[in-house]
């Protein structure tokens, strides 16, 4: 499970899920980098995993071709990379411009396949494979109405991680996502209405929004060789959400059903 000796590089690790998950890998060994656009919560997130800050825009690639010179000298060769940033809007399909189009491809997919590319070169060249984790999302495998663009860039993720776990097999390099559905990050916390987390947990098999930690948790074990021979795959770390199809809690007496009471 350990993963001593490691060096990883969680993008968007600032705060929320990516704060997460680099608080899980550096507590089981790995030596953390933080490719983070905001400078303060790269700073702060580095601080408490005793990592790397690097003040870094992953939608440039010139941005992560310095950042990953910067993180190879400093911590040594990167052999886990997960990609997390991403950022989401309302994006109806009829009122969408074509920027706000781009804007949450750049931040959603654009990022997962320049990180992955460059990450995965190095990898190539060091021989020693890894363990590449992009997060994806929920909306990535159902319908979302007015978020179709931020729902598009997610589903292809999904895809993208099947590619290039093919592509990068022979190489020793593993390919994996993680899916969540409602996670409490801080920030969802510092914004949601109180009940909201009650109601939160009638969409939930289990009851209950996640937390980052438990995304953590999937992180590490796909990171570590307990999952060495798993690639290609997503897994939804959603508690239950994506199985459910529909089928709710009933906010009364907390029964399954399916559509509107």
């Amino acid at each position: 499970m350990l993963l001593t000796d490691r060096v990883a590089v969680v993008t968007g690790g600032g705060a929320g899920i990516g704060r997460g998950i680099a608080r899980g890998l550096a507590a089981f060994g790995a030596s953390v980098a933080i490719w983070e656009r905001d400078a303060e919560t790269a700073a702060s997130a580095a601080q408490e995993v005793g990592g790397l800050g690097l003040t870094t825009d992953v939608r440039d690639s010139a941005e992560v071709d310095a950042a990953l010179a910067r993180t190879t000298a400093e911590l040594g060769p990167v052999t886990i990379l997960v990609n997390n940033a991403g950022g989401v809007f309302s994006s109806p399909i009829l009122e969408t411009s074509e920027n706000g189009w781009d804007a949450l491809y750049r931040a959603n997919l654009k990022h997962v396949i320049l990180c992955t590319q460059r990450v995965a070169r190095t990898m190539v060249e060091n021989g020693e494979g890894g363990s590449i984790i992009s997060v994806t999302s929920i909306e990535g495998v159902r319908a979302a109405p007015g978020y179709a663009a931020y729902a598009a860039a997610k589903a292809g993720v999904i895809n993208f991680t099947k590619t290039a776990a093919l592509e990068l097999a022979p190489h020793g390099i593993r390919v994996n996502a993680l899916a969540p559905d409602i996670t409490l990050t801080e920030g969802m916390a510092s914004v949601a209405p109180p009940g909201a987390e009650e109601r939160f947990g009638l969409t939930v098999p289990m009851g209950r929004p996640g937390h980052v930690d438990e995304m953590a948790g999937a992180a590490v074990f796909l990171a570590g060789s307990l999952s060495s021979y798993i690639t290609g795959q997503t897994i939804h770390v959603d508690g239950g959400t994506q199985a459910s199809s529909g089928w709710y809690h009933h906010p009364e007496n907390g029964s399954y059903i399916l559509g509107p009471t």
